[in-house]
């Protein structure tokens, strides 16, 4: 009878102790929603013999993040094709019809990780499925952790910053197999990212 009530206090141990496993594996992860006035996805292209660069302004989505153990950390993100700025308003307009980005039909680029690689304390790389002009594919995208911090209205913040190029060729795009096409294949990416703390 008392080995019986032995075992029964180490089961309940054992629970007791995954639940605060749990709980604390859950604590330590933080969420942060995406403050769209302060992020942005910038990009460059070739254009004839040098590059053209753009913004996407409309950049919404939520960041989890462990700050012991970055590969916790989880990125679910979506872009407005409509917010792209090229600093040209007919070039913006031009940019949005079904020869390139076709905003009509395709009017969100997204991305939701799947893996999140630490190299450091603050850097790592992010795998996840990133969607643009209806296809997705898999990307590896590197990142920095720029810090943490109170903002003037009471809030927490956090900063990221990330780079990666893609080929429009492996997402539908057919611009650059035009002879003498004055538009390249490669596109750089720039990711600032700003988040809120949610509460």
């Amino acid at each position: 009878m008392r080995n019986l009530s032995m075992k029964k206090l180490l089961v309940a141990l054992s629970i007791a102790s995954g639940f605060a496993l749990t709980a604390n594996a859950y604590a330590a992860t933080e969420t942060y929603n995406i403050d769209a006035g302060h992020s942005f996805a910038n990009f460059s292209i070739r254009h004839v013999v040098s590059k053209t660069s753009g913004s996407f302004s409309d950049v919404q989505g939520v960041v989890k993040i462990d700050r012991e153990q970055l590969a916790n950390s989880s990125v679910n993100a979506k872009i407005s094709v409509a917010s792209i700025s090229t600093r040209n308003a007919k070039r913006d307009e031009h940019i949005q019809k079904p020869e390139y980005l076709d905003a009509v039909k395709f009017g969100e680029i997204t991305f939701v990780s799947s893996k999140v690689e630490a190299k450091s304390a603050t850097e790592g790389v992010m795998t996840g499925q990133f969607t643009l002009h209806g296809v997705t594919k898999e990307i590896a995208i590197p990142f920095k952790v720029l810090g943490f911090g109170a903002d003037p209205w009471g809030g927490q913040r956090t900063g990221f910053e990330a780079h990666t190029t893609i080929k429009a060729s492996d997402y539908g795009f057919t611009w650059m197999q035009k002879a003498n096409s004055p538009v390249g294949d490669d596109i750089e990416i720039t990711l600032l990212i700003e988040g809120v703390k949610a509460k």
